[in-house]
């Protein structure tokens, strides 16, 4: 686990994430993060949750068009 420390950021506040946390989220300074609503609090992540829905909604469309893709795959 590791502990953050909220600081004092011109008139706002932030947080300084250590280099152990941008390496598991393969992120390096300017990233952008979203921070992700759950049940059990927020998630930090580096994908656009906007962008997953739109690959799950394709990952369905090619799903049920299985043998419409594979004839035009040949």
């Amino acid at each position: 686990m590791l502990t953050l420390k909220l600081r004092a950021v011109g008139t706002s506040t932030g947080v300084v994430l250590p280099k152990e946390m941008l390496a598991h989220l393969h992120a390096k300074q300017g990233a952008v993060l979203y921070a992700v609503e759950t049940p059990a609090g927020y998630t930090l992540t580096t994908l656009d949750p906007q962008i997953k829905k739109q690959v799950e909604a394709g990952e369905a469309l090619m799903d049920r068009y299985r043998d419409v893709f594979a004839a035009l795959a040949k």
